[in-house]
């Protein structure tokens, strides 16, 4: 059974990777293909289950990444379907779908997800030996200026040729821009054109030494009972308004920011460029003996925030273990107004 953290954070994403142009159009709007971080700087639903937690593990100090939408997830096959995969990530469930390709993935596979501003990859691999089973690669056609038979690709490599083989006549007809999902080989030659959606629910925080990444950027479009509908460069998702953010209101960006076991959570008033409030989530570490302070990780590095600034800090965290999640929540001056315990 999956272990789940007492946490309740639901994010529904949805990309399409596809040879189609109208479709991906859509989903990567140029009034909204990359978002700026604020200068503070499904398929199934799943039950979260509450855990015992575990200590905190040691975390880079900075948070190094400057793309924005940036995704790392890997994740292990749950269930199959032919042409849809349903995978168990550190985060939730993710779910990938195909017409064309998918037919074979076995529980023994595991499969990462990659988004990097407007590209994105997947990787099907044997678990035992890491053996590539499929690689499909998304972003804009681009041909390479020293070969018109290569593709440029960005991939988790970083940006490579790939040699269309046998596809170069079929996509003759694609122009310096258009959206493509293509599957290489080892070889870095195309072997397939492929649409391929993946779908992900994010119900919870990563708990042990996950390598779960996440950075993402969006526009509050709509709030319904406890969800915040986000526009972001990779669509609409829904976040669960319970992990503790508060004063939302529609046009309020929101960044997410998730690196291991921990998540912030930055939101800024409609035109401003600074943040308005921020929340902390991770595991409970003290920063000395005499528990009067607290260690969370941020994308700047790791704060050490005093308990007693907090108007009700030593109640909040009174009797807790240090492992337990804990949201700090901020204010725009950077300073603690309130502790909370996600649900």
């Amino acid at each position: 059974m999956l272990r789940w953290v007492n946490a309740t954070m639901v994010l529904v994403l949805t990309k399409r990777f596809s040879y189609s142009l109208g479709a991906i159009l859509i989903l990567l709007s140029p009034s909204i293909a990359r978002a700026k971080a604020p200068d503070f700087a499904s398929e199934e639903s799943m039950t979260v289950e509450e855990r015992e937690p575990d200590q905190a593990t040691e975390t880079t100090d900075v948070f190094i990444s400057d793309t924005n939408p940036s995704i790392t997830l890997t994740g292990q096959v749950w269930r199959t379907k032919p042409g849809i995969v349903f995978l168990k990530t550190p985060v939730g469930l993710l779910t990938l779908s195909s017409k064309t390709t998918l037919k074979n993935v076995l529980a023994s596979h595991a499969v990462t997800l990659w988004v990097h501003d407007v590209h994105s990859a997947i990787d099907i691999r044997k678990r035992s030996d890491g053996s590539l089973i499929h690689r499909y690669l998304s972003g804009p056609f681009k041909r390479s200026d020293d070969d018109p038979t290569k593709l440029v690709r960005w991939s988790p490599e970083g940006e490579k040729a790939v040699s269309l083989g046998s596809y170069e006549r079929s996509l003759s007809g694609f122009e310096e821009g258009d959206p493509l999902t293509v599957e290489v080989d080892e070889t870095d030659t195309v072997v397939g054109v492929h649409d391929v959606q993946f779908d992900l629910q994010i119900g919870q925080l990563p708990t042990g030494r996950s390598d779960a990444h996440l950075v993402l950027t969006g526009t509050v479009d709509k709030l319904k009972s406890n969800f915040i509908f986000l526009r972001t460069p990779l669509g609409i998702i829904n976040v669960n308004a319970k992990i503790g953010i508060k004063h939302a209101h529609v046009g309020h960006t929101l960044t997410l920011y998730i690196h291991g076991q921990h998540m912030v959570a930055d939101l800024s008033a409609p035109h401003s460029p600074s943040t308005a409030r921020r929340f902390v989530t991770g595991p409970l570490e003290f920063a000395s003996p005499d528990r009067t302070a607290i260690k969370l990780w941020t994308p700047e590095g790791e704060q050490i925030y005093p308990i007693d600034s907090a108007d009700h800090g030593k109640t909040a965290l009174a009797h807790l273990k240090e492992g337990h999640s804990i949201t700090a929540e901020l204010n725009e001056r950077g300073d603690i107004v309130d502790f909370h315990r996600p649900h």
